[in-house]
């Protein structure tokens, strides 16, 4: 009885200390991630840049959700489309509301569903499925339901919008392929009727297309492109992307990735990295859509990062393609930061005014060109490659891994590991067997030695 006495005491000691300040500390960066909550005021909007509808050109349509939708999902596969020049390429929404992306960037949908669809009179020739997490099934449903009613389009999800997709029952019967951890966290095992591949960048069936984690959308919208607008467009948008992975686009055939220990570093940066960076994007217009994409799918999605948007605009600033972004910070009421990320190859000449106007408000946290120097890389290489600096190796190596981008040119320098992280795991773990050992000493061990009949008072 004394060693089971003793078992439970330290085993459940653990658990309360190691795995219920783990668990909150997961759970908060988690939501802070998903469901990334605005602190400042909405301000009062007026001005909406949309972009010029030329009928003859078929219609692109990138879906936004309630509450969030994955960042890279949504604003790189716009981009590209947007690129080629040979799609008119709206954001569309169940309403006309501010949005929001992973990792907290705010941004004004062209159109809403109804409304896109009185203006082409029928259905778009193609949507963009992005991850869109399911936490609101009234605010979710309108999501649900239009893909629903246009069944007959041309369906391209990217990454766990495969999930989505499948929540409609459209892809019954069908192959499609998901993001790696949708597999091993058994996602998809509410579908059966549905064979999926893990072996794929994606998968076409039908008139649906399907690709695996993030940049396995860029091989997949780039083979939607060479379909349908010619191979030599879509070879130029990825020479202009610099993107190294272009015979995926033609052999889709991978080796998967799997959940393994690989992922620790991602939990325990969620779970025990309490003191977490606080980093700004400054906001310009003209600015790159998917060099912003960059920072959130880097930084944010690493659990060591909080990113905030900051502009000295009180309208939306509008991207190279015409998305509407809507600052979460104004350079006079910026929290406190440690760094100011300025994306985009360009930056330096677009960003000039804005940088001068950060400075000049005496803010300590210098403008960072993150992306200069880069000019011949892929537009993730910098931020992957600067995350290995600011935190560790094993993060940066587990970010390229999460986005499933499988160059090979990709330098990481830095820490092996997070110190912080595997740091206050430790220190957890002693305090947990510390203080069970104090309850061992006191009402066990103490106990035994004076013995069953003696009092416990002189």
């Amino acid at each position: 009885m004394k060693l089971l006495l003793r078992i439970v005491v330290y085993g459940m000691t653990f658990i309360i200390l190691f795995g219920g300040i783990g668990a909150f500390g997961y759970i908060r960066s988690n939501q802070g991630y998903w469901l990334p909550t605005r602190q400042t005021p909405m301000p009062a909007l007026q001005d909406v840049s949309v972009p010029e509808h030329h009928p003859e050109k078929p219609t692109v349509a990138v879906m936004l959700s309630n509450p969030t939708t994955e960042a890279f999902d949504f604003m790189v596969p716009y981009e590209m489309f947007a690129m080629t020049g040979a799609y008119n390429v709206y954001a569309v929404a169940p309403d006309k509301n501010v949005k929001t992306l992973s990792g907290g960037l705010d941004l004004m949908p062209h159109y809403s569903f109804d409304e896109l669809d009185r203006l082409l009179g029928k259905g778009p020739d193609l949507i963009v499925i992005p991850a869109m997490p399911r936490v609101d099934e009234a605010k979710y449903k309108p999501v649900r339901e239009w893909i629903q009613k246009h069944s007959d389009t041309k369906l391209l999800s990217i990454c766990a919008g495969a999930v989505n997709l499948a929540d409609t029952g459209l892809l019954k019967g069908k192959e499609a392929t998901t993001d790696w951890k949708s597999f091993d966290y058994h996602e998809i095992s509410k579908y059966p009727e549905t064979t999926w591949r893990r072996d794929v960048c994606y998968v076409e069936d039908g008139n649906i297309v399907s690709s695996a984690a993030l940049t396995s959308g860029i091989d997949a919208v780039l083979y939607v492109i060479s379909q349908q607008v010619g191979e030599p467009t879509a070879e130029k948008i990825a020479k202009k992307m610099n993107y190294p992975s272009y015979h995926f686009v033609k052999n889709p055939k991978v080796d998967p990735y799997y959940v393994d220990r690989t992922e620790l570093i991602f939990w325990f940066n969620q779970a025990f990295q309490w003191n977490k960076k606080n980093a700004g994007v400054l906001l310009y217009n003209g600015m790159d859509d998917g060099a912003l994409a960059t920072i959130f799918d880097t930084y944010s999605a690493s659990g060591t990062t909080m990113v905030h948007t900051v502009s000295d605009a009180k309208q939306p600033i509008v991207t190279k393609y015409h998305l509407n972004l809507v600052t979460r910070y104004q350079m006079s009421n910026a929290p406190k930061l440690d760094r100011m990320l300025v994306p985009g190859m360009e930056a330096e000449s677009l960003a000039a005014e804005d940088v001068k106007r950060w400075n000049e408000k005496g803010n300590n946290a210098v403008p960072e060109f993150i992306h200069s120097g880069f000019a011949d890389r892929f537009i993730f290489d910098a931020p992957l490659e600067d995350l290995a600096k600011q935190e560790d190796v094993l993060t940066a190596k587990y970010g390229a891994k999460r986005l499933e981008y499988r160059a090979t040119n990709v330098t990481f320098e830095g820490s092996p590991f997070s110190y912080e992280a595997f740091g206050m795991s430790v220190l957890l773990s002693l305090a947990a067997f510390l203080a069970a050992f104090l309850m061992d000493r006191r009402f066990i061990i103490r106990k035994v030695k004076r013995g069953p009949h003696q009092s416990l008072t002189r």
